[in-house]
C-alpha cells in the first residue's frame, strides 16, 4: 500500500509565489525516484500562510532512500548550505517553519 508524505511549510504572507517559482523550476526532479508515485504543491485559498507539498510513494523505504539521497540534499538547500558541485547559488529559504506528517489510505473513492 502506499504511503503518502505531506510537508506542511509556512512562508511569510508574501513568500507564497517564491516558493510555487521554485517547486516549478524543479519541476520532474523526482519523478525517476524508485518508488515515488505522484507530487502535488497545494496552495491555500484563504488567509492561511501554509502550503502542503504532498507525495506518494510505493513504501517507506522508497521515500527514506529518496530523502537520504544527493538529489533530495540538492533541492533542499539554504543559504546555509555548501553549494557543491551546481553552479545555483544557495538561495535564503522561503518557509518559516516546516512539519512532516506520514499518512496511509484508510479509505476513501477512486484510484490512487
Amino acid at each position: 500500500m502506499s504511503i503518502i508524505k505531506i510537508n506542511a511549510i509556512t512562508v511569510a504572507a508574501d513568500s507564497g509565489d517564491e516558493l510555487a517559482h521554485r517547486f516549478a523550476a524543479r519541476a520532474g526532479a523526482v519523478d525517476d525516484a524508485d518508488g515515488f508515485e505522484g507530487f502535488e504543491l497545494l496552495q491555500p485559498t484563504d488567509a492561511r500562510t501554509t502550503w502542503l507539498v504532498i507525495t506518494r510513494w510505493r513504501d517507506e523505504q522508497a521515500f527514506a532512500a529518496w530523502a537520504n539521497s544527493p538529489a533530495f540534499g540538492r533541492g533542499h538547500r539554504s543559504e546555509h548550505q555548501p553549494e557543491g558541485e551546481t553552479s545555483e547559488p544557495p538561495k535564503r529559504p522561503v518557509g518559516l517553519s516546516s512539519e512532516l506528517w506520514s499518512y496511509t489510505v484508510a479509505g476513501g473513492t477512486g484510484s490512487p
